[in-house]
Parts: structure tokens; C-alpha cells; sequence
């Protein structure tokens, strides 16, 4: 009996080590994942420049990817296509450290406010806001550090032009760079009740525009009508004799059980040589929500906003934009719109969503072209895996 007391002690004494022995010599597990979406669009408008505005049908957007995961090593490649033209979407590495932070390279979206965490497929008014489209970033080359962590969530990225990732060194020229930022206070983050205020901040080189040998002296933005069935330029302006860039964007985000609210408020500027005045440009949008069916709003932390409904929910968006690239004292009228859309959104499933728009918008003040008044009814199938 004592020899058997003996040899169930050394085992008992025993096990804990060759568990922790054995996990010490277990390799991480690679693991890798396609991922794909297909949207496909019909759009009938009514406006007063008819021959820009044609009804019609589309797939602007079809991609196949990989995820990749290793332990603490991620890896992502998305390649895209629309319209008869092939590009590549995200390509990143990214490593976590903790749960509460990670750092990202490659060719990705960086942060610059609410709207930008939302993948252009998840848009919840079908189409992101003009003035997000007209004063945030592109994807760019470059790398992002995110903290998230309890009330606070932060990122900090340093980047490369959006052009580095098209041409060789020689055919760029001297590259244009820039650094930005996104802050985020989140108080309250439960089911049913959020409440999260944020600021970004960005500042960046002037870009190229058409050779190497301009020295990158101009900026350009634009952003089209809220649809992608036509391809229609809204507003914009190409600056010259531009010294740098910085922009701001303040965001507000409100959840009470199945109403949301989400707002943001851009503002852009151009320094410029040569004593030249200055160019500044603003905008705004606001996102009334409402879960019909689906229960109450909840947060995502990944994102820092609102988490995508279940499956079976139905949400209306009523929502508002208005952007302004007109610069008076700068001389340049890149025109202003005004945009009003109410947006329904069945969640059929983990992997569909079906969408329905209707939208007004006002284009006006713009060097050139007549002022548009657009009404346009707009629906999309997507599936997205």
C-alpha cells in the first residue's frame, strides 16, 4: 500500500511538469482562411442632367482573399475587381502583442475617424457620406499601431503617398509622407447603452500628380455621387503650391437600446507657397439608426463602434451629409453638396445583407458645370465571407 501511496504522489508531482514541458514544445498553429465578397447593384435616377444619370445594374465590387493566422502573426490578402479593372485591396502583416496591442504594415486603410473603421461593403447608408469620401485617406503604405484597452482606444499610423504603392521610386519621385492619428473615449460600451466620443488628426506632404519632376507641390480630393452604378464626380479641386497638408475630424457616437446615433465634422486645409492663400475645405454627416427588428445596438471593440446586427435584423438609417470643397479666398470652386438618404437593411444571414436607398442630393458653387439636383432609388445583394 505505501509503494502504490508513493508512486500516485511522484505521478501527481510529476504531471504538472510534463504538461508544462509540453506545452512549452508546442508549435502555434498556422491556419488559413479564403474570404471573398460580391456586391451587385440597380440604380434608377431622376435628374436634371439626364445623360449622366442613366438607369442601370452593376457589380462594383468582387473580391477573393486569404487570411492567415501563426500564433500572434496575421497576414492578410485581398485582391479586388469592378468594371473591367483588377487592384489589389488589403495586403498586411500584422503582429499582436497583448490583447490590448497590435502593430499593422502594409497596404491598408488607416484610421482617420469613425467612418473609416467600416469596410466599404458595410457602409450602413449603402454608400459612405461625401465628406468622408472627399477628406479621408485611401489605402496607403505604411504602419499602424492600435491600442484598445478598457475606456481608451488609440491608433498611430506613419504612412507613405497613396501613389507608392503604383510606381517605382524613379517614376514618384520625391515621396510624399504623413502621420495621423485616432482617439477614442468610450464611457459607456454595454448592450443597449454606448456612449463614445473620439478625435483624429492628420498632417501630411503635398502629392504627386503627374511626374516625377514637379516636385510634388499639389494635393487633389474629390469624392462622387453617393452611387456606384454611375460614376459621376460630385466635388473636388486639384490645389497647387501646396507646402503640406493637415485635417481634423471630431466623431460622436450614441447607442440607447435599438436607436443610434453617429456623427462626424471634417476640416481640411492646404498651406501654401509663395504667400498664396491658403485652401480650406469642410463637411459633415449625422446617421439617425434604428434596429426594427434585431434587439438592441451593441459594441464592437475591434472597430470602436457599433457592432454589425445579427443575422435576421432589420435597421433603418435616415441620414445627412454636407461637403464643401469651395475656397473663396483661395480662388478655387470645387463645389458643394447637400445630400438627405434613408437607408433599410435586411442582415438575411451571417453572409448576406440586402439593402435599399433612397437619396436626394444638391450639387452646387462648382467652377464650370451646372448645379445637379439627383434623386435616386438604389438597391444591393452582397454576400461577403
Amino acid at each position: 500500500m505505501k509503494k502504490v501511496l508513493a508512486m500516485a504522489l511522484l505521478c501527481a508531482a510529476g504531471l504538472p511538469v510534463c504538461a508544462a514541458g509540453q506545452a512549452d514544445t508546442t508549435a502555434p498553429k498556422f491556419s488559413i482562411s479564403p474570404t471573398g465578397r460580391i456586391l451587385m447593384d440597380a440604380a434608377a435616377y431622376t435628374s436634371n442632367e439626364k445623360k449622366d444619370f442613366p438607369a442601370g445594374f452593376a457589380v462594383p465590387d468582387v473580391r477573393v482573399g486569404v487570411k492567415a493566422s501563426y500564433g500572434k502573426w496575421k497576414a492578410c490578402v485581398d485582391i479586388g475587381y469592378a468594371f473591367g479593372k483588377i487592384g489589389l485591396k488589403d495586403i498586411y502583416v500584422q503582429h499582436t502583442f497583448d490583447q490590448s496591442n497590435l502593430l499593422r504594415f502594409g497596404y491598408f486603410v488607416h484610421q482617420f475617424g469613425l467612418q473609416s473603421a467600416t469596410s466599404s461593403s458595410m457602409k450602413i447608408s449603402m454608400e459612405e457620406p461625401t465628406s468622408n469620401e472627399a477628406f479621408n485617406y485611401p489605402r496607403l503604405l505604411g504602419a499602424m499601431y492600435v491600442f484598445d484597452k478598457g475606456d481608451y482606444f488609440a491608433t498611430a499610423s506613419l504612412h507613405a503617398e497613396s501613389k507608392a504603392m503604383q510606381l517605382h521610386s524613379n517614376e514618384l519621385g520625391k515621396t510624399g509622407y504623413g502621420g495621423m492619428t485616432r482617439l477614442a473615449w468610450r464611457p459607456v460600451r454595454e448592450d443597449g447603452n454606448i456612449a463614445q466620443v473620439g478625435f483624429s488628426f492628420a498632417a501630411g506632404s503635398a502629392q504627386y500628380t503627374n511626374s516625377a519632376d514637379d516636385g510634388h507641390r499639389a494635393y487633389s480630393i474629390a469624392a462622387n455621387f453617393p452611387t456606384r452604378v454611375a460614376n459621376v464626380n460630385a466635388v473636388g479641386a486639384t490645389v497647387e503650391n501646396i507646402s503640406s497638408m493637415v485635417k481634423f475630424t471630431p466623431e460622436l457616437l450614441l447607442a440607447r437600446g435599438p436607436l443610434a446615433l453617429e456623427s462626424q465634422y471634417y476640416y481640411f486645409r492646404l498651406n501654401r507657397r509663395q504667400d498664396l492663400q491658403a485652401y480650406t475645405a469642410y463637411g459633415a454627416y449625422a446617421m439617425l439608426r434604428c434596429l426594427a427588428i434585431g434587439g438592441d445596438y451593441q459594441y464592437s471593440h475591434a472597430d470602436a463602434g457599433i457592432a454589425t446586427p445579427a443575422p435576421k435584423s432589420l435597421e433603418f438609417v435616415l441620414g445627412y451629409n454636407y461637403t464643401n470643397t469651395s475656397c473663396a479666398k483661395a480662388g478655387i470652386l470645387g463645389g458643394r453638396v447637400n445630400d438627405v438618404n434613408l437607408t433599410a437593411n435586411w442582415y438575411i444571414n451571417k453572409y448576406m445583407i440586402w439593402r435599399l436607398r433612397m437619396g436626394y442630393t444638391h450639387r452646387f458653387d462648382k467652377a464650370g458645370v451646372p448645379d445637379v439636383n439627383l434623386g435616386a432609388i438604389q438597391t444591393r445583394f452582397q454576400v461577403i465571407f
